[in-house]
């Protein structure tokens, strides 16, 4: 519930409406008030504050009016280090806003501007405003000062060439606060502001306590988004081969289960692979022929090709579980050459000779109602990644952990403990690691006992074996304070 004094929107409604909307007695008072009323008032630090409008009336043209929030350890005013919020006016091209780098470098800031979870949450800022339909650019790293906005990215903001000839190095997340929709704007304003508050260990005050916490666990959706089983089968209609990628205990089999039966009414086969899997399984082999009198062989159709003679007539799924867990290489031999979806039925599809022919059939092709769904456990560091001539012919759907799922399928206290361990994997997980998240399979019950007992038996031992492989490297202390605290829960 929004109270009576709403200092976000007061700020708000000046900026968006750019150098017009300059208030006489400058902007720092609308910037103050947000504290004691949107923060706690001793999260106030005077040097934190910067306005700068005024450098759109002097006589040198080349000065970029801007006002925004600094770290408070930098000089009262003049050039500054550290990560910023900053919004930059203009005459009649709105606003634009965003998190930026001083001109003086990362510091005092390193700690932040190179953390992962920083470089992740922006890009969750990204695709929340996107929802919201605002323009918005994200750099991959904010401590890269020597990448400039790229021009592309800057012809989709125009009006701000001088913004990004001044500060084009320093600038990594932009949006334009939209001048026409006062809503849309307060949006805008409170995710960069609330982000950024995070960033600072503001205390945001009870009556926006609920607000501020919405919006983070919007951006933490935003970095785990699943894809549902239509959103699969659409990616099956386009692309015919597909790999659902992910943690253990997302939910990886489940979906595919799900687009197997829903969408093409059962009409498909299950396989598993794994390391014992070969040639002869999956594509055709010759097999002892056990009625015989003496030593003879047959040819056996393997699943590729039982599931190719079941979609002549009408569409069919094969549905490969654990794929990554074989050796493909050697499973798929020369019949990779025909998983080239641009290329399946018709008198143009891709076609290899058999090594044994069958039923007078020495040729093989994929018909134009063959699919193949596949999944993968991206956790299995054991498991050896997909060569690019393999990974090239699929498309890959990534299936991360669900804090929905968590929080309409179990107890309340198992969403707070997701949220705890989802935080580690998003703060200070290294690129290839986020990917070893559990998943909310782990987190699901009926009662407490019931996920006391998953904890014990099932998360826990995983924790206990992420920390001895040391995958978390620097976050491993992070990981063992979630760890102790599941296990003095579950006690």
């Amino acid at each position: 519930m929004v109270s009576k004094s709403d200092s976000l929107r007061d700020l708000s409604e000046i900026i968006r409406g750019g150098l017009a909307s300059y208030p006489k007695e400058g902007l720092k008072e609308a910037m103050s008030a947000l504290f004691g009323d949107r923060y706690q008032k001793r999260d106030l630090v005077p040097t934190m504050l910067r306005d700068a409008y005024g450098l759109a009336n002097e006589e040198d043209k080349s000065g970029v009016p801007y006002a925004g929030f600094v770290n408070p350890n930098n000089p009262p005013s003049g050039p500054y280090g550290g990560t910023s919020l900053v919004w930059f006016p203009s005459s009649d091209s709105g606003t634009l806003i965003g998190f930026g780098v001083g001109t003086r470098g990362l510091a005092p800031d390193e700690g932040i501007l190179m953390r992962p979870g920083h470089r992740r949450r922006i890009v969750a800022l990204r695709r929340y405003l996107s929802r919201l339909g605002v323009e918005a650019w994200t750099k991959p790293d904010p401590a890269a000062l020597g990448v400039v906005v790229p021009k592309s990215v800057r012809e989709r903001f125009p009006g701000f060439d001088k913004v990004f000839q001044r500060y084009g190095s320093e600038m990594y997340c932009n949006a334009v606060v939209p001048r026409d929709d006062a809503e849309k704007a307060r949006k805008v304003l409170q995710a960069f502001l609330d982000l950024y508050a995070l960033e600072r260990n503001w205390q945001v005050l009870k009556t926006f306590e609920r607000e501020f916490e919405n919006l983070h666990e919007d951006l933490r959706a935003n970095l785990f988004i699943a894809p549902s089983a239509d959103v699969v089968f659409e990616r099956l209609q386009q692309r015919r081969f597909v790999i659902l990628q992910g943690p253990p205990g997302t939910g990886k089999t489940r979906l595919a289960g799900e687009v197997l039966e829903h969408f093409f009414k059962g009409r498909g086969m299950t396989v598993q692979f794994h390391p014992a899997v070969t040639y002869e399984d999956f594509v055709i082999g010759l097999s002892p022929n056990e009625k015989a009198g003496s030593l003879q062989f047959h040819v056996r159709r393997g699943w590729l090709l039982e599931a190719i003679a079941k979609a002549k007539d009408a569409p069919y799924l094969l549905v490969v579980d654990e794929v990554n867990r074989a050796d493909l290489g050697k499973v798929l031999g020369e019949a990779i050459y025909l998983f080239e979806a641009g290329e399946v039925g018709g008198s143009h599809a891709r076609k290899i000779r058999l090594p044994h022919p069958i039923d007078d059939i020495s040729e093989l092709s994929i018909p134009e109602n063959f699919y193949l769904l596949a999944t993968m456990n991206t956790a299995d560091r054991s498991i050896q990644n997909l060569d690019l001539a393999i990974r090239r012919r699929f498309a890959f759907m990534n299936i991360p952990p669900s804090r929905t799922v968590v929080a309409e399928n179990a107890p309340d206290i198992a969403t707070k403990y997701f949220d705890r361990l989802a935080e580690v994997f998003i703060e200070h997980a290294p690129v290839d690691s986020l990917d070893l998240m559990p998943g909310h399979a782990y987190f699901l019950a009926k009662d407490e006992n019931e996920l006391k007992s998953r904890f014990r038996h099932e998360l826990i031992p995983l924790i206990d074996e992420y920390l001895r492989q040391g995958f978390l490297g620097a976050a491993s202390s992070e990981l063992y304070a979630v760890r102790d605290a599941l296990e003095d829960w579950i006690q």
